[in-house]
Formats: C-alpha cells, sequence, structure tokens
C-alpha cells in the first residue's frame, strides 16, 4: 500500500501520523481517535496529494486505482465482510476531508455497493427488508445528485408521491415494498433525465463516488465558502469507511453532538439525534430533530458513553468538539470529530471558560478570536411592547437580533443585499449553495432542520441570527411562502429574536447594544501578554 492510502482501524493506526495537510481533518480525526481506542469504523484515506493530481489532469490516477484496492482488500479482512458480495455485503461510506473544515460544501455518498443482488443479500444478513431497500433508496438519490448531477428534488419527488400514495406523512412510515417501488422509480427518472443506468458494478460506483468527491471542490458552493472564509486551494482528501447504519430500526439513529453549546458558548452537552435516520437526514436540514434530553431519556447509558467521549475529545484537543455519531442496533459509533464552528459569542466565552479550565492557554485563546468584529460581541435584545405577540416560533440556532426585508431564494438576497437592503433570508430548508445568499443576509429562518443542520452550522460561524424548525412555515410549489395563515412576501419585513427563537412581521424596539462581559477579561490577556486585542 502506498503512503497516500491510509488504512485505519483499532489496530492499524498507532504508526499514522494524523497529518491533516496529507489527511484532511477528517482523516486526521479519526486516526487520533483510533489512538485513542474510540469506537470508529475502520477504512482508509485519500490523501489530498490524489485530489491535486486529479484537479491538474482532469483523472484518476492509475496508482490510486492499485492503491484502494489494496485498502479495500485489508478492509474486507477486518470487518469479515466482502465487497459486493450476497452473502455478508460490506458497504462503504465515501466523504470528503478537506485540511480546513468546510461543513457541507463538498459531497458524500452513503451505502456504496449495493445493487440488485447486494440489497437482497443485506434483506438475508441483517433480517429486516425495509432497511435494505432504504439504505438502496438512499445510494441511487445520493449516486445520481452527486455524480450523475440530477437534483435530489427529483428522488424527493418520488419520495413524496410515494407518501401520497399511502396515506402517510412520513419518509420512514413506507414499507419495504414501497420503498423498492421508490428505489426503481428514482433509478428510471435518472436514467431518463441522463441515459445513463445506475451501474450495478460496486467498483465502478466506489471510484466514481471518490472522483466526484475530489471534483466537489471546485463547485460553485465550496469555491464560494473558501473566498468567504480565505481558505487556500489545498484540495479535499477522501475518507471512505465501512458503513455502520442509523437507519436499521428504532434502537439505531444518527446525531450531532457539540461539547458546549456553539450558539452561547454554554458548558453543556448538546445533541441533535434522529432515530431510524442515516446522518445525512440530521445534517442536511431535511428533517427536524430531537435533542439531548430524549437520547438520554431513552437510553442514558448510551448518552452517558457519549457525553465521555465528549469530554475526552476536548480535553484531547483542547477545544470545544463537533462530533458526528451513530448508534447501529443500540451501539455507538463515532464518524468525525472536529473544532467546533461557533457564533462570535459562543467563541468568547468558551475561550474564557476553557482557559479558566486550563484546557487552553491564554495565547490560543486570543488567537482563536482573531478575525471577529467588535460589533459582533455587542448584544441588543428586543423589548416587544406590551400585547404584541409573535408570528411564529422555532429553534435558536444562533443567537441574536436581526430584522430587514425577506428574501426567498439565494439569488434574490444577494440582490437585495446589493441594492442597500438588510436582507432575512428565509427557505424551506437550507441547502449548501445557499452559502452566498447567507453570506448576504443578516439573518436566517427556516421551517425544517435542527440546531446542528449544516445551514446552522454555517450561519454560527457568519455571526448571522439564525431560527430554524419553524412549523409555522409553509412553502407552496410555486415557491410561495405563508407564515401561519399569513402570505410572506419577498420585500416583507421580518423581525428575529435569535435569543428566544420568535418571528415577528412588524418592528420591535431594542435595546442598546451590550458589551459581553467576557470582553474585558480578553482585553486584561492582551495587556499581560503584550498582544493586541483579537477584536
Amino acid at each position: 500500500m502506498g503512503k497516500n492510502v491510509i488504512f485505519f482501524d483499532g489496530s492499524h493506526a498507532a504508526g499514522v501520523r494524523p497529518d491533516a495537510a496529507l489527511l484532511g481533518g477528517k482523516g486526521a480525526s479519526l486516526v487520533a481517535m483510533c489512538k485513542m481506542g474510540l469506537p470508529v469504523p475502520p477504512g482508509f484515506i485519500i490523501g489530498t496529494d490524489f485530489a491535486r493530481s486529479y484537479l491538474e489532469k482532469g483523472r484518476l490516477p492509475n496508482r490510486l486505482y492499485r492503491e484502494v484496492k489494496g485498502a479495500l482488500a485489508r478492509l474486507q479482512e477486518s470487518t469479515g465482510k466482502k465487497f459486493g458480495s450476497r452473502r455478508k455485503p460490506l458497504l462503504l461510506a465515501v466523504r470528503s476531508g478537506a485540511p480546513v473544515s468546510m461543513p457541507g460544501m463538498m459531497d458524500t455518498i452513503l451505502n456504496i455497493g449495493l445493487n440488485d443482488e447486494t440489497v437482497e443479500g443485506l434483506e438475508r444478513f441483517s433480517g429486516n427488508p425495509r432497511f435494505a431497500w432504504d439504505s438502496y433508496r438512499r445510494l441511487i438519490a445520493m449516486y445520481g445528485d452527486t455524480v450523475l448531477g440530477v437534483p435530489r428534488t427529483v428522488a424527493e419527488e418520488a419520495l413524496a408521491q410515494a407518501r401520497e400514495q399511502e396515506g402517510l406523512q412520513y419518509d420512514w412510515e413506507l414499507d419495504a415494498e414501497a420503498l423498492a417501488r421508490v428505489t426503481k422509480a428514482i433509478r428510471s427518472k435518472i436514467a431518463q433525465a441522463t441515459g445513463q443506468l445506475f451501474p450495478q458494478d460496486p467498483e465502478t460506483q466506489l471510484f466514481s463516488a471518490i472522483e466526484a468527491v475530489f471534483a466537489s471542490w471546485n463547485s460553485e458552493r465550496a469555491k464560494a465558502y473558501r473566498e468567504i472564509h480565505s481558505i487556500g486551494d489545498t484540495g479535499t482528501a477522501v475518507t471512505v469507511q465501512t458503513m455502520v447504519f442509523g437507519n436499521c430500526g428504532g434502537n439505531s439513529g444518527s446525531g450531532v453532538a457539540f461539547t458546549r453549546n456553539p450558539s452561547t458558548g454554554e458548558s453543556y452537552f448538546y445533541v441533535e439525534f434522529l432515530y431510524n435516520a442515516q446522518g445525512e437526514d440530521v445534517v442536511s436540514g431535511s428533517r427536524s430533530p430531537d435533542a439531548e434530553d430524549t437520547l438520554e431519556k431513552n437510553d442514558p447509558d448510551l448518552f452517558r458513553q457519549l457525553r465521555q467521549i465528549g469530554h475526552d475529545l476536548e480535553k484531547k484537543f483542547r477545544d470545544m468538539q463537533d462530533i458526528e455519531f451513530t448508534i447501529e442496533d443500540g451501539r455507538l459509533y463515532v464518524l468525525q470529530a472536529r473544532s467546533a464552528k461557533r457564533s462570535p459569542q459562543a467563541a468568547l466565552k468558551a475561550a474564557v471558560d476553557m482557559v479558566a479550565e486550563e484546557l487552553m492557554t491564554k495565547e490560543k485563546a486570543l488567537e482563536s478570536l482573531r478575525g471577529i468584529r467588535p460589533e459582533q460581541l455587542r448584544r441588543r435584545k428586543l423589548v416587544a411592547p406590551p400585547g404584541v405577540e409573535p408570528a411564529a416560533r422555532g429553534l435558536v440556532a444562533s443567537v441574536g437580533v436581526a430584522s430587514g426585508a425577506v428574501a426567498l431564494s439565494s439569488s434574490r438576497a444577494v440582490e437585495m443585499r446589493d441594492e442597500g437592503h438588510s436582507v432575512i433570508l428565509v427557505r424551506e430548508e437550507t441547502q449548501a449553495e445557499d452559502v452566498r445568499g447567507m453570506e448576504a443576509s443578516v439573518g436566517l429562518l427556516t421551517a425544517r432542520g435542527g440546531r446542528t443542520s449544516h445551514a446552522a452550522v454555517v450561519a454560527r460561524q457568519l455571526g448571522l441570527c439564525c431560527i430554524v424548525g419553524c412549523e409555522a412555515l409553509g412553502f407552496h410549489s410555486d415557491g410561495t411562502a405563508v407564515l401561519g395563515d399569513q402570505p410572506l412576501r419577498e420585500g416583507q419585513y421580518l423581525c428575529l429574536d435569535g435569543d428566544r427563537g420568535l418571528v415577528y412581521t412588524e418592528q420591535i424596539p431594542e435595546t442598546s447594544p451590550q458589551e459581553c462581559p467576557e470582553m474585558e477579561i480578553v482585553r486584561g490577556w492582551a495587556r499581560e501578554l503584550g498582544q493586541p486585542l483579537p477584536f
């Protein structure tokens, strides 16, 4: 095996240096977690050198094929499963992993290795036909979108038609027979749109997915994110990992945990979780998940295990952590850990607290706050007059106050910003493509999604007030919106109270900006160390 395809599992990571420049941030953290003895599904990492070669030449290097096949053989030996087998199929996840975290900006494909034969093998092996067909339809939908360029709305329309035919409200209520029909319908729609059949060969799926993830480095959303955050053109690593399944029944699920509140910086374990779901359901914002109290109530031992892992990771990396995890049939797996994206106010409070807890030096704390603007650390609050009620409520994803004109698309948000308006971007659910619209806005309101969706993560990093999961917000097929029983029109005034998750359709008085009390502590550090203030 070459030096640029790195295998990892619980017993084969000791000699690997967790170098983010080569392995990407995700790959480096997986190697580090294996060394810590954490429950990480085994896999291998394709280094950033291969990405740069691909982006330069427009094709995968021949050496990559040889090294990936060697790593795949080791992975089959490690798991006791076989890629492409009908008896005990090994299924794979292919994920991006840039040296600097870019949440949601590049592509992921899950359940690689399923085809018309292996789906039957997964049915027999798992004893759960619904799970097998749910996984297969997810693969075809993601492959169609990421590799073949067919928008995911095509798959969503097929699911919506199936729910309507069955008289059901949610995807998870569809049984195996219905999901088999949906899978075939999505595959047919993709073939009609592209003239290409979904490949039945697992190796073709794998290498096409690897190439698509490399190529996603130059997608418009990824380039926009790098421009906004001044990230260099490093290319991305690719992580190929054994699938673990959160969608295989009621004792399974997927979630995201933060070791501190990424909106406020408060020190408590912050979790969003969906039962019988894969991770994309949580981070995409397409469903509104449960919070930490639900998981703690239903499985207190597993919740304690997860919280301890969070504590250990924060101590290891000496920073607030963002952890993606899956529970498969009651067993916990950690899929990723990274330094958490946080709001400016959360960054300030967390830095002060972590210095007090001796997790972070004052020098590192000052460095972590550089780039934050002083006005982002001055809090305003809404003071609603007596008798004035909010038009709607949602979940607080990023604190603050925002008011402005409604934009119902990212393109309109940019146009309205350029015309001199303060903009509130209002979406059913935000997608990675909305990054330009988010950057042009002062606030974000979504009908669906949770506090840990990619939209919420990006909004916090940009310092936007963000409210998600607003059930009173609805969208029609023609793109028009309603808030409660009233139309919500583009250009209409909207006011967001990001501290309490309240939405107003009229102007609400604000308090004078109040400086966060932690700012004086940071000023003291700067004087003590003879360094300039970071903000």
